[in-house]
């Protein structure tokens, strides 16, 4: 007699909820050490937009969620500038533990939490990635080699079979009221534009799941959105 599969055997598992399971439990670096909450992302699992930040804010370290005080409170702003809201995107962070105020994220951070990074990228599946800030641009250092966000931002390169798009973070703006303008601009303006043509790429069968890792060797394309 058969013996029927089991739930286990004929469902595969959610992947984001088994990167959040390992997230929670991460040890790699030192930063869980002094943090209340691993924050591992939250959105639509098959969002066509996936904004990276730096790291969990002290806000996001109470409540265990991305964006979740003043610059979350901005980001709700803008995404509604582009015509989107949180929920149709999917927010992480290049680090999932908060960092102690005054502390600059190391190599060795980065690099503990970067296979997280690569794996929530894989399991949602992209047409857009945002990267808020100039940590999240090195993840893509390939894309926009040796550019500081100031010269970066606004820009959108093609990248290993997804848009890249160069932001500033929005606490960047909390902080220089200066540059609230610019990035207002680049999420009304810039956002939209990248989304519409990776949506055409994407038609044309140019966007998709690569089917190699990211090689740094991989020639990016520069868009003109306008």
């Amino acid at each position: 007699m058969s013996i029927p599969p089991t739930t286990a055997q004929s469902e595969p598992a959610d992947p984001l909820a088994q990167i959040n399971a390992e997230i929670a439990a991460c040890q790699r670096c030192d930063l869980y050490q002094h943090a209340r909450h691993a924050v591992s992302g939250e959105g639509d699992p098959h969002a066509e937009v996936f904004l990276i930040g730096e790291a969990p804010s002290a806000y996001d370290d109470r409540n265990g969620r991305p964006f979740s005080g003043p610059s979350g409170v901005l980001l709700d702003e803008l995404l509604a500038l582009a015509g989107l809201s949180r929920t149709q995107v999917f927010l992480t962070n290049v680090v999932k533990h908060h960092p102690q105020e005054g502390h600059s994220l190391t190599p060795d951070e980065i690099t503990a939490c970067a296979g997280y990074l690569t794996r929530q990228i894989a399991a949602v599946n992209p047409r857009v990635v945002v990267t808020l800030g100039s940590y999240a641009l090195a993840r893509f250092g390939s894309a926009f080699p040796r550019m500081k966000i100031t010269q970066a931002h606004g820009q959108a390169r093609l990248a290993n079979r997804r848009l890249v798009v160069a932001m500033y973070n929005p606490a960047a703006a909390l902080h220089r009221e200066e540059l609230l303008a610019t990035v207002k601009k680049d999420f009304q303006l810039v956002l939209p534009a990248a989304l519409a043509e990776a949506r055409r790429l994407a038609a044309e069968g140019k966007l998709g799941q690569p089917d190699q890792p990211a090689n740094a060797d991989d020639a990016p394309q520069q868009m003109t959105l306008f």
